[in-house]
């Protein structure tokens, strides 16, 4: 198809949120569009000429993931959102949601493992975990793999996503684990709602707390709630002393995100932990190939030696548990950022806490 073919065989759908109506499970873009690609006269139609797409108006960028030439696999408006789950040629079955990609098959793996392992090894004894968001379900998938684990409080809104990925992905039956709860909430209700102390280890996988229109005006989405200062101060509140909270922390590369990532960082170091440090991994999938987290810490000195991490992992491994992304050598090396990124998020000086921007786990045996 040629340039001018595919410019006559576009149709965008630009998202509008609505506040009453969005609380995804994964990274929400700054402004995203679904790309469909119409069959012109003679493309060949064995070939996939469906495409899903993300746009961010900030910067200029676009990418698209080509699909089959299937009908979705699934589809459903629930009451929240739109949900949709496709077959892509490279990236195998992906999961929309109101045109959003949120996870595809293929390299879903390196952002629910690293959002799930790297809080649960840092911490030294980990039974009861609050996972908040991740309908799709793999990030619960992912922590039900560690052993200690005693209760998991599952807390999202659409019951219909979470039916859907039950059907459709590999990690589907782990709502079926006796050792998960699963509450269908507002996360940060629930949050307030619940007893001091609760959990070791909470995760919180939502989407972004903002977008931006079509005029550059940035726009408060629902789950900005989850990023306020009453959250973090009930987030850290149920956290038993040594807890640990790891979120969503969206993309360097993306100018807002990086402000948000580190005005959110000071805003838990406000609410009393003790070290909060960014994350990078990579995914291919998400515009700019990039993501992070963030993990806080209530007390970094109870932290598991790295001996322990490495003896544990290789325990999971055997027993049949093995991860694909995550390894114990990325417990200290996905804090390790470009110059320009730490100047940002931790200042001109860089990480000033109570240990390395890496926390290095092996100087803390």
């Amino acid at each position: 198809m040629t340039g001018t073919q595919l410019a006559h065989n576009i149709t965008y759908w630009h998202v509008v949120e609505d506040a009453e109506e969005r609380m995804l499970n994964k990274p929400f873009l700054s402004l995203v569009a679904l790309l469909v690609v119409q069959s012109s006269t003679g493309f060949d139609e064995t070939q996939s000429n469906n495409h899903v797409g993300e746009s961010i108006e900030e910067t200029g960028f676009y990418q698209s993931i080509r699909l089959t030439s299937e009908k979705p696999l699934f589809e459903k408006q629930s009451q929240y959102q739109k949900i949709e789950v496709h077959n892509s040629p490279h990236y195998g079955k992906i999961l929309v949601l109101d045109g959003v990609l949120q996870l595809a098959e293929r390299d879903a793996d390196s952002y629910n493992e690293m959002m799930a392992h790297i809080p649960m090894f840092q911490h030294p004894d980990p039974k009861r975990v609050l996972v908040i968001g991740g309908g799709d379900g793999y990030v619960l998938s992912e922590v039900l793999k560690h052993e200690s684990v005693e209760r998991v409080d599952h807390v999202d809104l659409d019951s219909d996503v979470i039916d859907a990925c039950k059907d459709h992905f590999s990690w589907g039956d782990a709502w079926q684990d006796p050792r998960v709860q699963l509450h269908l909430a507002d996360g940060a209700s629930f949050a307030r709602n619940a007893e001091d102390g609760s959990y070791d280890v909470i995760i919180q996988d939502s989407s972004d707390p903002w977008t931006w229109d079509e005029n550059g005006n940035e726009v408060e989405l629902p789950s900005s709630v989850l990023y306020s200062d009453e959250h973090f101060s009930n987030i850290h509140r149920i956290l038993k002393p040594d807890g640990i909270l790891n979120i969503q922390a969206e993309m360097i590369q993306i100018p807002s995100d990086i402000e948000g990532i580190a005005g959110w960082r000071q805003n838990v170091l406000n609410k009393g932990f003790r070290s909060a440090r960014y994350g990078s991994l990579y995914t291919s999938s998400y515009p700019t190939g990039q993501i992070g987290f963030l993990l806080c810490e209530k007390d970094p000195t109870k932290a598991a030696k790295y001996h322990s991490i490495e003896q544990l992992h290789t325990q999971m491994n055997e027993a049949g548990r093995a991860t694909t992304y995550y390894h114990p050598r990325l417990q200290n090396s996905s804090f390790d950022l470009p110059l320009w990124a730490e100047k940002q998020i931790y200042g001109e000086d860089g990480y000033k806490g109570p240990c390395s921007p890496r926390c290095d786990i092996m100087s803390l045996a």
